[in-house]
């Protein structure tokens, strides 16, 4: 038995690659792409290691050519997920039982596997199923899901070493174990490093997961799950059951062995699954632990001293940069008066040179919303302020599904802060500004941080040191991740925690030490060497 105490160094973020023109690795995204968009797959579902296949399918399809069928995938009914869950508990207690630095070595293996082997079909995979460009799929998969898995086995060794003070006679140690039945994962099309996440944060704990990947994402999540027994994930540590997100859900939260719920989506299915779970209380062995990370609503603050340059980029990065579908998107702005012409014309001669586009012609910055649900609550949310007295299209207002789901960069000005598009999330590229009078700086801070129910992400520009601090204190409990001079997406793992609270989730910040310890069930444990042999004390003496 190895017995060896093993300290695993802080890593480094994975390099972003640039995929210039000429460069070897934009040649072998190139041919990736090529592959994968010559090829359909038929992807099962994955149950204790082994492919099941039910003969209810569905299509995968490219978002900015929903012609082109990618896949077919088969769909998981009231028994697979009854099949999934005995398949993670019989895999439970080996994989909690294995020392962490074993499992640990797994996690860097699949990290490894993706940043070398499979580098270029992950990418290409989320390029063409989730429509991205070639730059925010590097920065997702593979890079991101690289940063979770290592440094999730430094901060996992990080947790293992807190150990409580023992004082001379006694030992105390604290035994961080596996929770007492299985983790669901619900994860998001969005982010495939966040897929990643949701199941492998608390296997990197001991756990066993059942995992219902989102349908507009399932191409590049069926590619993990290979890479994960690649790797030597033990089956059953994780099965992969796509399907109807109220089927599966029903049957996983009235299992009594339900553990704990890692969560990236809406508000409303966050709550709708939370609220099941509380219908079925008394059914559970032990409390299920509930991690999420839900909507936003996220802001892009302007003083009066801001660079006009640096606000224009923001917006057109921050609100556009996948077609608006990051949980930190910026869609609304708040605008001073004596800024917003200038602003308005930068903005205006960036979303000139924007192309929109199939993501395989990389000269084409915005590419194609997720779905026809998505593209038709995006176009709802634009119509009615184009038929609303209080508010304008700027820019973009554009809207056509013929090929794809291609809605333009939409910029709307409004008149009233409460306006629907300033309140209400929308997750697609529409951002709306509202101007304020200057001398009302504090006064719309106020404004800002009462208009959303949501606290994810947000930002202030200015050059004034007190308006920054002010801004800092007004919107404290606004955002969980909050930029100072820089737009509100673009967190990375290790520098920027992300999550947010209120109705954006309960923040407990993916990527770090403090999400690793939701996923332990801690027993101490304190070791008297020598006990006492006698009940009384000395205050007995006392005449």
């Amino acid at each position: 038995m190895n017995n060896a105490i093993y300290s695993f160094p802080k890593p480094i973020n994975e390099p972003v690659k640039s995929y210039a023109p000429g460069s070897k690795e934009k040649a072998e995204l190139k041919a990736a792409l090529k592959q994968v968009s010559s090829e359909v797959l038929d992807i099962p579902l994955v149950i204790g290691g082994q492919e099941v296949r039910t003969g209810d399918t569905g299509n995968v399809v490219m978002p900015h050519d929903h012609q082109h069928v990618l896949a077919t995938y088969h769909k998981a009914g009231p028994k697979e997920v009854q099949m999934a869950i005995d398949a993670a508990l019989k895999a439970r207690q080996e994989w909690s039982d294995l020392p962490f630095t074993e499992r640990a070595s797994v996690m860097l293996r699949v990290a490894e596997l993706i940043s070398t082997k499979y580098r270029y079909l992950v990418n290409a995979s989320v390029m063409l199923g989730q429509s991205k460009n070639p730059f925010q799929a590097e920065i997702d998969a593979p890079c991101e899901l690289i940063d979770f898995l290592r440094y999730s086995t430094f901060y996992a060794s990080q947790v293992y070493a807190d150990q409580p003070y023992s004082e001379t006679g006694t030992l105390n140690r604290m035994d961080y174990r596996a929770l007492e039945g299985f983790v669901f994962s619900l994860t998001p099309f969005n982010f495939t490093s966040i897929a990643s996440n949701l199941n492998m944060a608390p296997a990197m704990m001991g756990n066993v997961a059942v995992w219902k990947p989102s349908t507009t994402a399932i191409l590049s999540n069926y590619l993990l799950m290979k890479i994960f027994k690649e790797a030597g994930l033990p089956d059953g540590v994780v099965n992969f059951i796509p399907g109807k997100g109220s089927v599966i859900g029903k049957v996983v939260t009235e299992s009594p062995d339900l553990a704990g719920f890692h969560f990236t989506g809406s508000t409303a299915t966050f709550n709708a699954i939370w609220r099941q779970m509380g219908q079925n209380l008394e059914k559970y062995r032990s409390y299920p632990k509930i991690v999420g990370e839900t909507g936003g609503k996220n802001f892009i603050f302007v003083h009066p001293s801001a660079t006009v340059p640096e606000v224009a980029t923001a917006i057109v990065r921050g609100a556009f940069e996948y077609q608006g579908q990051k949980c930190s998107a910026g869609s609304r702005a708040y605008i001073p008066a004596s800024l917003w012409p200038a602003i308005k014309e930068m903005v205006g001669d960036m979303l000139k040179d924007v192309k929109m586009g199939d993501v395989q012609d990389f000269s084409n910055f915005v590419n194609a919303v997720i779905d026809e649900a998505s593209f038709d609550n995006i176009k709802s949310y634009i119509d009615y302020a184009k038929a609303s007295p209080d508010a304008e299209i700027v820019f973009g207002g554009n809207c056509d599904k013929s090929v794809g789901y291609f809605v333009e960069p939409t910029v709307i000005l409004t008149t009233d802060p409460k306006f629907k598009s300033m309140v209400e999330e929308i997750f697609g590229p529409v951002i709306t500004i509202f101007v304020y009078d200057d001398a009302k700086y504090e006064e719309t801070l106020e404004l800002c941080d009462q208009t959303s129910p949501y606290g994810l992400t947000g930002s202030i520009f200015s050059t004034d040191r007190y308006a920054i601090e002010l801004a800092q204190n007004k919107l404290r409990y606004a955002a969980g991740n909050f930029y100072i001079n820089d737009k509100p997406t673009g967190a990375v793992i290790a520098q920027q925690p992300f999550g947010g609270s209120r109705a954006s989730g309960t923040n407990d910040k993916a990527g770090g030490p403090l999400n690793l310890i939701r996923w332990t069930n801690p027993r101490c444990v304190k070791e008297t060497f020598v006990p006492p042999t006698t009940y009384g004390y000395p205050f007995l003496g006392e005449k």
